[in-house]
């Protein structure tokens, strides 16, 4: 049967770009859909048409149904690819594609019924004689029913909302006195999230490991699996590493796991691709009996790419083929594994605040260079803001090699190479879980992070040395090389006056930098030399010699020591990127300090994106020249706004607790009559 012609990909960023990816290799056309926020945004750039269908919330764009059918309808597609998230497990989504003569590449509407909901699945499962935990899944929801059964399996255990994931509705009991509390909340949490406050109750492991099973059915009722991936790494419920195959797995394990899987894929008449989610008791190691059936995803996984690699297979391709009526590429004994892959989740947030979302514009973004062991799957580019409407997944980091060893080496490396600055981002967070030696050795359950937590987010310490001595190296050659230029527009290009190479007249040839960071202040007093510099830091003495390129890239030698870096400068504000470090520093330059107002406008606008956490000045405030008027928090550092000029406030457009956009008019002065 032929392929689609054309398909429109009803999601957004890195997976829409990476449906679009496959669907153009097979020569089909491809239409994408945005919202207001996204119009610039490289999915949309990528398609061979887009259609605009609402608001940044996806509540007024990307989860409106009918906009997405009607975009696809008015654009001569013939199916919808509908992502992971949003729409892709929407039962009612695939029966109104049908209807409107459009094939949604996904499962069946009963198929996505049938695994909605947690607890029927689970019946279901039993049924089938697929394992499953030990638990509650049944329709009486009484606090003492659930707190009786919850007593009958044996503390601890899980309360789970019913419908939805991620987390959410999610408490672990681990004696009887709490359960009560435990359960008000995660019924609040569920009712909040997903409209229905409805739990089950199962069996907590205390040493489990989330393993899944790539499966795959086609509409001749042929299915195969292809192999596991182990999703163990998780912060508060929702993956960061994910791996395939999974360290230590036993071949009888592996044959038996994928065979439930099978059986569950079979039971529900699925068609296309879908993951089935185990859970399994390591405290005394991966056993064949010791697995159970958590749930199962009707679409594709975040995580599918290290399923490609290690198969060499394109599951976007595979969902295309199977949509289109064909049979599966492959059979079960044709498909194999070849390797070892991971799979980094790189993200705007911050570990060491909970993990909490970053917000702002990336303003150096600079993934490792793809290859055979490297690929990097992205739905940004430089530039682009990480805006708080969705997820805050900048990319995603994929690895391979011929075994787990020197996969973790690839991984490891390619996270030292890894640019980003702008906004706070987890990159030297999984550089800390790559190099970890538990990790290394394969020790890894859901656990991990909160039993590692102390090496793997060590508390804030002020910048060391070396951070110091390569940021004050990349400002003095910025300020070579503004000179130079400065030099060569002036008058007389050759004048000894207009080098920055610290020669002056009955001078001693030093200078002294200040930089402030989150921890305080920090001062490095500089000595020019013939060649490089000396630093003088905290009592200590470095010799320094460093090159910058244009692009922000330093080698700088310390102490005959050489290292590479980058230095990222916005206004006054540095970012200085190193392997396994990022430091942030705010720089006091006295010579971006004049003594005049020329210049200064009848605005103050937000020199970074951040949050407003102090408000000092009031309409009709008359205040001076570089009084204090706001206090914006970004970076992670208190940056106070200053008046550029003496004046009256007429308005001030946020208050304390307001997130702010770069470029933000913060207030305005009254205009001189």
């Amino acid at each position: 049967m032929a392929l689609f012609r054309k398909i429109l990909v009803a999601n957004r960023g890195e997976i829409a770009c990476r449906v679009m990816r496959t669907a153009r290799r097979l020569g089909i056309a491809t239409v994408a859909v945005y919202s207001d926020a996204d119009a610039g945004a490289p999915h949309v750039r990528m398609a061979d048409a887009a259609h605009r269908i609402g608001p940044p919330a996806p509540s007024e764009s990307y989860l409106q149904a009918a906009r997405v059918i009607e975009a696809a309808r008015s654009s001569g597609a013939e199916a919808v690819h509908p992502g992971y998230g949003f729409l892709s497990e929407n039962a009612a989504f695939a029966e109104a594609c049908a209807e409107a003569g459009l094939v949604f590449i996904g499962p069946p509407p009963a198929a996505i019924r049938a695994m909605g909901l947690k607890g029927a699945a689970k019946a279901l499962m039993e049924k089938a004689g697929v394992p499953v935990v030990p638990g509650y899944h049944g329709d009486d929801q009484s606090p003492e029913l659930l707190a009786a059964e919850a007593a009958r399996i044996g503390y601890p255990v899980l309360i789970k909302a019913v419908a939805g994931g991620g987390g959410k509705g999610m408490r672990r009991v681990d004696r009887p006195a709490e359960f009560a509390a435990a359960l008000d909340g995660a019924r609040r949490e569920a009712r909040g999230a997903f409209g229905d406050d409805k739990v089950l109750i199962e069996k907590y492991l205390v040493k489990p490991r989330h393993i899944e099973i790539q499966v795959f059915a086609d509409m001749q009722g042929n299915a195969v699996h292809l192999f596991e991936r182990d999703c163990s790494l998780q912060r508060r419920h929702q993956k960061v590493i994910e791996e395939a195959p999974a360290p230590g797995m036993p071949p009888a394990m592996r044959e038996a796991m994928g065979r439930a899987a099978v059986a569950a894929a079979r039971a529900i008449g699925y068609v296309g691709a879908g993951t089935v989610e185990f859970i399994a008791d390591v405290a005394e190691g991966l056993r064949p009996d010791a697995f159970y059936f958590m749930e199962m995803n009707t679409r594709l996984q975040v995580e599918h790419p290290v399923t490609e690699m290690i198969t060499g297979q394109d599951l976007v391709e595979w969902q295309i083929r199977v949509a289109a009526g064909q049979r599966l590429p492959l059979d079960q004994e044709a498909l194999a594994i070849d390797g070892h892959a991971f799979e980094a989740r790189v993200y705007a947030e911050d570990p060491a605040r909970g993990f909490l979302p970053s917000i702002g514009r990336l303003l150096r973004l600079r993934p490792p260079a793809e290859g055979p062991h490297v690929r990097v799957d992205s739905g940004v580019v430089e530039g682009d803001s990480v805006t708080p409407h969705y997820d805050p997944m900048i990319a995603k980091l994929i690895v391979w090699d011929r075994d787990r060893a020197s996969a973790l080496r690839h991984l490891a490396s390619a996270l030292e190479r890894f640019e980003v600055a702008g906004l706070t981002s987890n990159v030297d967070f999984l550089g800390a879980v790559a190099r970890h030696p538990a990790f290394a050795a394969g020790d890894v359950d859901t656990g991990f992070i909160e039993r590692h937590r102390g090496e793997l987010l060590p508390e804030a310490a002020a910048p060391g040395q070396r951070a110091l001595a390569v940021a004050a190296a990349g400002v003095l050659l910025e300020r070579a090389q503004q000179a130079r230029a400065q030099a060569a527009r002036s008058g007389d290009p050759h004048s000894p006056w207009s080098e920055a190479d610290g020669w002056r007249l009955n001078d001693l040839g030093r200078a002294d930098l200040r930089f402030l960071s989150a921890e305080g202040e920090h001062g490095v007093s500089v000595h020019y030399l013939t060649r490089g510099w000396r630093f003088e830091i905290g009592g200590a003495r470095l010799e320094v010699q460093a090159e910058m390129d244009g692009d922000g890239r330093l080698a700088v030698e310390i102490d005959g020591v050489r290292l590479s870096a980058t230095l990222v400068r916005h206004g006054g504000e540095l970012t200085l990127l190193m392997p396994g470090e990022t430091a942030r520093l705010s720089l006091f330059d006295p010579l971006a300090v004049t003594d005049d107002d020329e210049g200064a406008g009848d605005l103050v606008a937000a020199p970074m994106p951040g949050r407003i956490i102090q408000v000092l000045a009031a309409p009709g405030l008359d205040v001076a020249k570089g009084q204090p008027l706001l206090i914006l928090e970004a970076m992670k550092m208190e940056h106070t706004i200053a008046a550029p000029r003496a004046g009256t406030i007429e308005k001030i457009a946020y208050a304390a607790g307001d997130q702010v956009a770069e470029g933000a008019t913060l207030l305005t002065f009254r205009r001189e009559e």
